[in-house]
């Protein structure tokens, strides 16, 4: 909601463009790849993984701008990577805010702080804050340049039909309605997923009891870029206040709702404006101020049984809706549309068989079902829906400030890498054993600095990789292994790391170190930079045998 006197897109900050609706000049338009509906940031992503890998598809979308609203603020490290790959990194970091810290508080006291892993030398900070308009257009940018993307503003869908090799969505356009046909759809419709609708499928899972308002205002504050989290406030404006910055003086509050409260009231510009002053007051800030916007939402753990149904993926909000607590919404839609990118990329040219699009909704409904034992252990601390919660919330903060132990509870365990430990297409091997440390099979690999510049993961293409520790450039091992993977994946690069120095400064041996990594240890990795296997000594049968595995060749 806006204030009053202002429309749905009059922003303090941000100038919304108006794109023309698209006309169809037939009633049924030529078979495309791929048709994604909805351009947010996951369609776009998905579209942008696709064309990387050559595949032409067209967006969908109903409104003839962009979402509304700050909506998503927060993108983790392992979204920057994909934004990387997709081209589009560079507006970001101009943009975004990096931070890694945050802050709670009992009252108006600080009770305890935490700081999320961040190595030396690491490419991106753990998180960025950046509002969802910047976003898209960002995303929207990079797509409107990219001749294998066409995005249709104004364009609804009505229906979806699943033939053997068509799928045919008919679409309402600004001169009628027409039929398009595709090989696969992409669902990226959000939570009201018309397409996930149509097809008669529901998200199932856990709605909590507690509601928050959400209100972003621009206020110059002085405060580094950090999470606070104020429970029970002085204020007495609700029992959990979080507070982050964004870019542009743009400040995101939200505050649970008291047990009992109208959402209608709440929602009155007066009670959020009444709020909204309590607690910059309690943040120690008496600048002028003006209200951009507000909602109300509340936290749900929901996700369908399947993320594909015949030749439709879901991706984003249209798969599951976690709650916002640890920033966990679209870094798992950006994480889909990468997984599903890719390995569409890979059946479209040939080189995979269809097989390894099955793999996409048991990896990241796998993903999904991680993120929901954490979130729902947030949600509950955050948002306590029992007596029984309430308590033992009341005995953590109380316990917090003088007792280390009890400080973990109030964190609300920001995005932390994905892992695809228990897919059955991970290779494990009886190497794996060897290795006291590094990363394991199945999670997302480091990106850390190297000696002569550039990071480790600059070096990757968009295929599958290997890295490989040597101690003399002349080692044959690299080339053979490389030429031997490339018989199965075309795009496969080796990425070899030489060791000839033991000094703590050494960047190279510091890699090596993190990856619990000696001379002729090597790591495979997929085109999403997740480990699919590694070997303390190498052994090129078994690398072969692993990268059939993970393109779904055996």
């Amino acid at each position: 909601m806006r204030p009053e006197g202002r429309d749905d897109l009059s922003s303090l900050y941000f100038k919304y463009p108006q794109f023309k609706s698209f006309k169809s000049s037939h009633k049924t338009e030529e078979k495309i790849p791929v048709v994604i509906v909805g351009a947010g940031p996951v369609g776009l992503t998905a579209a942008l993984s696709l064309a990387r890998y050559g595949v032409r598809s067209v967006v969908l979308e109903a409104k003839n701008t962009f979402n509304d609203g700050s909506r998503a603020i927060c993108l983790s490290r392992s979204s920057m990577h994909i934004f990387e790959q997709i081209g589009v990194e560079k507006s970001f970091l101009q943009k975004a805010l990096q931070w890694t810290k945050g802050r709670c508080y009992y009252g108006a006291e600080e009770i305890c702080s935490f700081e999320m892993p961040n190595l030396k030398d690491e490419k991106y900070f753990p998180m960025y804050n950046i509002q969802q308009q910047y976003t898209e257009q960002f995303l929207w940018s990079a797509a409107e340049k990219n001749e294998l993307i066409e995005i249709r503003w104004g364009s609804k869908l009505l229906n979806v039909k699943q033939m053997d090799e068509n799928t045919t969505v008919n679409v309402e356009c600004e001169n009628g309605n027409y039929d398009l046909l595709s090989k696969y759809l992409i669902a990226a419709d959000g939570a009201r997923s018309a397409t996930r609708n149509n097809l008669g499928l529901s998200l199932k899972g856990e709605n909590f009891e507690g509601r928050y308002a959400i209100a972003d205002v621009r206020v110059s504050m002085q405060k580094p870029t950090e999470r606070i989290a104020i429970f029970e406030p002085t204020s007495d404006v609700g029992a959990t206040v979080l507070v982050h910055r964004q870019p542009d003086d743009i400040w995101r509050i939200d505050w649970q709702l008291k047990e009992g409260q109208s959402e209608k009231d709440v929602l009155k510009e007066e009670n959020i404006k009444d709020i909204v002053s309590k607690v910059l007051i309690e943040l120690d800030c008496h600048e002028d101020w003006d209200l951009e916007w507000w909602s109300i939402y509340s936290a749900n753990t929901l996700c369908l049984d399947n993320y594909r149904n015949g030749s439709v993926f879901f991706v984003g909000d249209s798969a599951h809706i976690v709650p916002i607590f640890g920033v966990r919404g679209l870094n798992n839609g950006l994480a889909d549309a990468y997984n599903l990118g890719w390995k569409l990329g890979y059946v479209h040219n040939n080189m995979a068989p269809k097989s390894l699009l099955d793999t996409y909704s048991l990896e990241r409904r796998g993903a999904t079902l991680d993120v929901f034992k954490n979130a729902t252990k947030s949600a509950r601390f955050m948002a306590p829906h029992s007596r029984g919660w309430r308590l033992v919330r009341e005995a953590v903060l109380s316990l917090a400030k003088s007792n280390i132990f009890a400080q973990p509870f109030t964190n609300p365990r920001q995005m932390s890498p994905y892992t695809y430990r228990e897919n059955l297409n991970t290779f494990v091997n009886e190497q794996e054993k060897k290795f006291n440390s590094g990363i394991v099979f199945g999670d997302l690999c480091i990106d850390l600095k190297l000696n002569g510049g550039g990071y480790l993961l600059d070096r990757a293409g968009k295929g599958f990789f290997g890295i490989i520790f040597l101690d003399i450039i002349e080692d044959p091992r690299g080339v053979d292994i490389e030429s031997q993977c490339q018989l199965f994946d075309p795009n496969f690069r080796i990425i070899q790391i030489y060791l000839n120095s033991q000094k703590p400064d050494d960047l190279n041996f510091y890699l090596a170190k993190k990856l619990d990594a000696k001379i002729g240890t090597f790591y495979l990795l997929r085109p999403d930079y997740h480990v699919g296997g590694r070997w303390r000594d190498l052994d090129i049968a078994e690398i072969l045998q692993a990268l059939k595995i993970q393109m779904g060749k055996l």
